[in-house]
């Protein structure tokens, strides 16, 4: 599993270890992942995501996980998110059928 935030894509970066001698050692600098539970209205039930706490904030900001997606264009969307869209924009499709009928 990628260390990578799902909406965001923010991910591992590197630089160094500076010594007060100025030995210079690699590093690693990781993101912050939180596994957390997101609701979504469309589909009924919560979706588990790895992200970073300002992704939750970016989430929480737009009111939840469906207005996010709904909001944003596909080119700024991660492909594990491109198919949460779908599914949500097909599952909200079949609830708005309904409420017609």
């Amino acid at each position: 599993m990628p260390r990578r935030c799902a909406l965001s894509g923010k991910s591992v970066q590197y630089g160094n270890n500076v010594s007060h001698a100025n030995n210079k050692t690699r590093r690693r600098f990781m993101s912050n992942l939180q596994v957390g539970s997101v609701l979504s209205d469309a589909l009924g039930h919560t979706v588990r995501l790895r992200l970073t706490p300002r992704g939750m904030k970016t989430i929480e900001h737009n009111g939840g996980i469906d207005a996010y997606l709904l909001g944003t264009n596909d080119s700024k969307l991660s492909p594990e998110m491109k198919v949460l869209k779908r599914r949500v924009v097909s599952a909200k499709a079949k609830k708005d059928a309904k409420k017609a009928a």
